[in-house]
């Protein structure tokens, strides 16, 4: 019997084989190494094998190609998110080597890159069947990576993430098998028959569906869980997934609006997805008023976060696509750069996501505090750093699509915000006892922080929105 598929078939999933390659090579050397070496190698194998699955996605770049009878397909738009995604599994695994306990690391490091393979496959899926399969490679890696560390609270944000997550998984799929029971097809490009505007089935299966994706997001009314599970997990893997789940989720959503609506009933069908944006950049940044852990203030930021990208993405313009993924890269070196310093000030018990952990650091550890002070200066969309362009470039799209009353909405949740980032930087800089000793330098989570710093800055004054991103679906 002929395989019928091609090597261009397997070379499209290429980045998802050196990915998968390389955490079982962390696992088989764990197993020979000895002593406290094997805690850097399997580090250095991890990172090396993420750079390696970045280089071979770059190639693909302008290069579009349906592979797997339309299951995956290649393109600017795939590798623009599976580079994202990479960026966040290496700022993470860096963490946790800083961090994490020794006895572990290879396991959460061969983990974070299965689930990281998931997410690459949500990022290039061009049909149902390869989002469901993308998606629970994704999420039951970080079921497990939520409750790896010793203390109660973890294994409460696994269990509250898995019983979450897997009901809203069940919306998805019952809506996956709507769209499947309205077009015969699992191709999302099966969805842009015009005669399916009077199908119920097709509304019905959207609603569903899209509820599945708000909740993947953390948007208002399904974002409840986002604060509890990154208060609990481990501070690498909240740091992980504030950025990679969303990533892969967003590659989805904008996959779907862009390629999979049939035509005349987009304004009508994502007319409420964009209510809950607006919503959601309103109700992230006041919850995050209240808050006195770090881990929770950054959940609840990404909260509001996620609704500014999905407001660049109103009215699906090729213009709005790209200020997204602008926005998303930036917003992936300023969260990480934000849980880079905390790291650096942290051992296992994390004192570094309490606040007060930070009081006075401005004067303990000077550059750590303004790095931190330009992270959340950033988030909170001041210049001179590439929140302040993003949101200027959001605000752009919304006057081009029609949307101007959610950027307005966007402009009044960032004023709400600036209180909330400015109440820690004022933490920071004010003369008082500390709380808890600073953790002797980490030159891990220094440099992760370093470098996090200088893209931050860079981009505000480099710019780059690739014009290749359109998503396609065969």
């Amino acid at each position: 019997m002929t395989i019928p598929f091609t090597g261009a078939d397997w070379s499209a999933i290429l980045p998802i084989d050196v990915l998968a390659t390389a955490a079982l090579v962390v696992l088989i050397v764990d197993l020979i190494a000895a002593g406290h070496a094997h805690r850097y190698l399997s580090l250095a194998i991890g990172v090396i094998g993420a750079g390696a699955a970045g280089l071979v996605a770059a190639r693909q770049f302008g290069h579009d190609y349906s592979a797997f009878f339309g299951g995956f397909v290649t393109g600017g738009f795939t590798t623009v998110f599976v580079e994202i995604i990479l960026i966040a599994l290496v700022g993470s695994l860096i963490l946790y080597g800083a961090l994490g306990s020794p006895q572990r690391v290879a396991g959460i490091t061969a983990l974070m890159m299965w689930s990281t393979c998931g997410a690459i496959l949500m990022a290039g899926a061009a049909n149902l069947m390869t989002i469901f399969l993308g998606l629970e490679l994704l999420s039951l890696g970080l079921y497990c990576l939520c409750g790896t560390a010793d203390r109660k609270s973890s294994r409460e944000s696994a269990l509250k993430y898995l019983i979450l997550s897997s009901t809203a998984t069940s919306f998805l799929l019952f809506g996956m098998a709507l769209f499947f029971g309205a077009t015969g097809s699992v191709a999302l490009a099966s969805l842009v028959n015009p005669s399916l505007a009077s199908n119920p089935l097709f509304w019905m299966g959207a609603c569903l569906f899209l509820i599945g994706l708000v909740f993947k997001l953390s948007l208002v009314p399904f974002h409840a869980w986002t604060p509890d599970v990154f208060q609990g997990a481990p501070l690498p893997v909240t740091a992980y997934m504030s950025v990679a789940t969303k990533a892969a989720t967003i590659a989805v959503f904008a996959r779907f609006i862009y390629t999979a609506v049939p035509a005349g009933v987009g304004e009508r069908l994502l007319l409420p997805v964009w209510i809950v944006a607006g919503l959601s950049m309103i109700v992230g940044n006041v919850g995050m008023l209240a808050q006195h852990d770090l881990k929770r203030l950054l959940g609840y930021s990404g909260i509001a976060q996620v609704g500014y990208i999905l407001t660049a993405l109103a009215g699906a313009t090729p213009l709005g696509l790209r200020y997204a993924i602008y926005y998303l890269a930036a917003y992936t070196f300023m969260n990480l750069g934000a849980f880079a310093v905390a790291a650096s000030i942290s051992d296992d018990a994390e004192e570094g996501s309490r606040l007060n952990s930070y009081r006075s650091l401005g004067f303990r550890r000077p550059w750590l505090a303004a790095a931190m002070a330009v992270f959340l200066l950033a988030l909170a969309g001041l210049p001179p750093t590439a929140g302040f362009l993003g949101k200027i470039l959001i605000l752009a799209s919304t006057d081009a699509s029609g949307y101007e009353w959610l950027g307005d909405l966007l402009i009044v949740g960032t004023a709400i915000s600036l209180y909330a980032y400015a109440k820690v930087i004022r933490v920071m800089y004010e003369r008082a006892q500390p709380a808890t000793d600073v953790r002797p330098f980490v030159p891990l989570a220094w440099v992760s922080a370093t470098f996090c710093l200088v893209a931050v800055i860079a981009m505000a004054f480099y710019p780059l929105t690739p014009s290749d991103v359109l998503p396609l679906a065969h």
